[in-house]
């Protein structure tokens, strides 16, 4: 039976396991009924990186506001009549959800009317950075463009798959597939664990095997203390990753097969891999695909009236891959398994810049895909009137904080408990977490994981692993004390339900090695003591009397 497939008894049995002989008695409500909940220990997110900031408006254009938006753009506009004119998506659908698809994007016209794509109108996050180096790093670790208390080093994707995938961090195979770009991508470093994901770009799958082992012989024993040192073992540990790694990578791509005949295009060939190493039976849960160009400044289209151009190209190239892509997968009856998502640093401005092109904006749609998927729109149109010369004709109101979309991802469709979704992304800024904002109707009712199938708060904890931390008294009212022999000086707590919901968190000064932490009035039951000091994470079982 997989690790997920029941939830309920295991969290349950455990806890009675630990509790006082008199505190039994307390729990015997409990339903420790099995829960089947199917394996989706397979399940894998596929990511499509539009590098450079998509031009929503011209992507996704709002036909309710459309002569609004022909005056913002009067040469760059996309036609509502003639054969260059934009694809009605949808006529059942409120008038302020009438959308106009950029008409390189027949594709997903077909995914859409298959019930197989999902668009979130207006996704952005908070204090939007029209940088694209800031944008991008905010994308990559999570956070929110007010502070980086998610992170300046490391990012959500790795913080998701160090917690949720514990049990196979020391596998064989990478739990993060990068291909598209050279750079390595910062969401997939993560805060604690390290060598969890591999960047194949510019490497051959069939037989995969990284040139950092070129540098020939035996690795030094004595690595220096000091920047030189610090490189050299960064290297040295890359080279053992890629050797790991190297078998997995290239059995898979020998063993899987495509299914479907891609264009020869950059994005095309990327998620051809992706679908032949899926096919082929690499387990790896989060792949990583990229395509460059969106920083339409000028030229996004050839001239007045024609709509070819740079945008064309890259949303025909955007459209044409995932399609075959999707295809790709259900024709080897391997989508039921795997979801997509397009994401974008930011959008353009509503108004053109002069130069047959638009300007940096803020907010941008997304595009979730897929056989799970659950096909229509979320949100309304964007407000053009807001765009005006006091704002820098920006459009500014969000409706989705992409964290929404990513968590909902992660939760409804992986499984991830609140735990290691609040450890993910948090909005510390509303000191809210993202699984109360989750997004309705993305994933068909039918492929979404249940509340009660969703991985137990503890359940990632490897219990043979010794702990820093002693917490007393358990059972507790309204306080627990931490101690420790070992020096910290400060410790971040988290306290969470038996449903995975945090109740309380916060940080504390280190006294003597203990810490005192004040417990709000809370229910009797089971609750997750979560204790991060010293770069290192750990959780403890305790009772609430």
């Amino acid at each position: 039976m997989k690790r997920r497939n029941f939830i309920k008894l295991a969290s349950t049995t455990s806890a009675l396991g630990l509790l006082p002989f008199e505190l039994k008695a307390l729990l015997k409500t409990i339903d420790l009924d099995v829960v089947d909940c199917g394996d989706v220990s397979n399940r894998k997110l596929v990511l499509v990186n539009l590098v450079g900031g998509n031009d929503g408006l011209n992507t996704t254009i709002p036909i309710n506001g459309y002569d609004t938006y022909a005056n913002l753009r009067p040469t760059v506009r996309i036609p509502d009549a003639g054969s260059s004119r934009f694809i009605k998506l949808d006529t059942t659908l409120a008038d302020e959800q009438q959308l106009g698809l950029h008409p390189a994007l027949t594709g997903f016209k077909s995914l859409y009317d298959e019930g197989q794509l999902r668009i979130l109108q207006a996704v952005g996050y908070p204090s939007q950075n029209k940088s694209h180096f800031a944008s991008k790093d905010i994308y990559s670790t999570g956070n929110d463009g007010n502070n980086w208390l998610n992170g300046k080093s490391s990012g959500w994707t790795g913080r998701f798959m160090e917690k949720f995938y514990t049990e196979e961090l020391e596998a064989a195979y990478p739990l993060g597939v990068q291909i598209g770009s050279s750079k390595t991508e910062l969401g997939f470093h993560g805060a604690e664990e390290h060598g969890l994901s591999i960047n194949i770009t510019g490497q051959d799958p069939a037989g995969f095997f990284t040139e950092i082992s070129g540098l020939g012989g035996e690795a030094p024993t004595n690595i220096p203390m000091s920047h030189f040192g610090d490189e050299l073992k960064y290297i040295i540990d890359v080279n053992k990753t890629s050797n790991k790694f190297s078998k997995s990578i290239s059995d898979a791509f020998n063993n899987g097969t495509n299914a479907a005949t891609y264009e020869d295009n950059n994005l095309s060939n990327q998620l051809k891999t992706v679908a032949r190493l899926i096919s082929g039976g690499l387990q790896s849960k989060v792949y990583l695909v990229s395509i460059g160009g969106f920083d339409t400044h000028n030229n996004q289209i050839q001239g007045q009236a024609d709509i070819k151009g740079k945008h064309y190209d890259l949303l025909s190239e955007v459209s044409s891959a995932v399609t075959t892509f999707v295809k790709d997968l259900n024709e080897q009856s391997l989508g039921d398994d795997v979801v997509g998502l397009t994401y974008s640093e930011f959008g353009r401005k509503a108004k053109e810049n002069g130069n047959f092109g638009t300007d940096h904006g803020e907010i941008a749609p997304m595009f979730v895909f897929g056989k799970p998927v659950n096909g229509g729109v979320s949100g309304t149109n964007v407000d053009l009137s807001e765009a005006t010369s006091d704002n820098n004709y920006q459009l500014e109101t969000i409706q989705f904080d992409y964290r929404q979309t990513i968590t909902t991802l992660l939760q409804d469709f992986l499984g991830a408990s609140d735990t290691v979704i609040d450890h993910t992304f948090f909005n510390y800024s509303t000191n809210e977490s993202f699984v109360n904002a989750k997004i309705e109707r993305v994933i068909k009712s039918s492929y979404s994981i249940s509340k009660g199938c969703i991985a137990d708060p503890a359940e990632n904890i490897n219990p043979e692993i010794k702990k820093n931390w002693f917490v007393y008294p358990n059972p507790f009212t309204t306080q627990l004390n931490l101690n420790s022999l070992k020096e910290f000086t400060g410790v971040y707590y988290k306290l969470y339900d038996n449903s995975g919901k945090l109740v309380t968190h916060g940080s504390k000064e280190v006294v003597n090695n203990g810490v005192l932490i004040e417990v709000p009035k809370l229910p009797s039951g089971l609750y997750f003591l979560q204790i991060e000091s010293g770069g290192r994470t750990e959780s403890h079982k305790v009772f609430r009397l």
